[in-house]
């Protein structure tokens, strides 16, 4: 049973994140930069989209 590096508790094998803190486990924690950096990409595409759209929405003269 892998045991979280933060919080010290045993967690169930197979699982990637820890079930008391959600930190990743050690043994998949070369696969937590991968879904961090895919979750900062789909951010940034969703942040692009709503500032697309305000840009088209917004009236732009207030005078």
């Amino acid at each position: 049973m892998p045991t979280c590096l933060y919080c010290q508790q045993p967690n169930p094998p197979q699982e990637a994140e820890c079930s008391n803190c959600g930190m990743p486990l050690p043994a998949l924690a070369d696969t937590a930069g991968e879904r961090r950096q895919k979750r900062f990409f789909w951010f940034c595409i969703g942040l692009t989209v709503f500032c697309a759209v305000m840009i088209v929405w917004l009236p732009r003269h207030l005078f």
